[in-house]
């Protein structure tokens, strides 16, 4: 996570958005969480299990209007959240793969 003392370097704007987040495939059963601000580059969620930092998963985001897009996203950092946060863990996940059209959606949600 960034600090202060280190420049941001994202590259897109990042919004707040009605979307949720859960890993794709036979992990999809696990509890969807809110996504905490998303953009065109990545997301940033809770998680209820550890993630390691160069991790790929493929994950599928749940937008208000009923539609999906599945990704494939990389775990830029962790960190470990206190006993009083919503889940034991918050990750920044970077986007590596997504088809042209989920990038519409996302985009379309942004301007929301």
């Amino acid at each position: 996570m960034t600090d202060a003392s280190t420049p941001d370097r994202r590259r897109y704007r990042r919004v707040q958005a009605p979307i949720l987040a859960r890993p794709a495939g036979l992990l999809a059963q696990v509890m969807a969480r809110r996504v905490n601000d998303i953009s065109l580059g990545g997301l940033r969620t809770f998680s209820e299990v550890p993630l390691v930092v160069g991790q790929r998963q493929e994950i599928e985001l749940l937008f208000p209007d009923g539609g999906s897009a599945t990704l494939l996203v990389e775990v830029a950092w962790v960190d470990v959240l206190p006993a009083t946060a919503p889940a034991p863990f918050e990750a920044g996940l970077r986007i590596v793969q997504v088809r042209d059209e989920d990038v519409a959606r996302i985009a379309s949600a942004l301007q929301d």
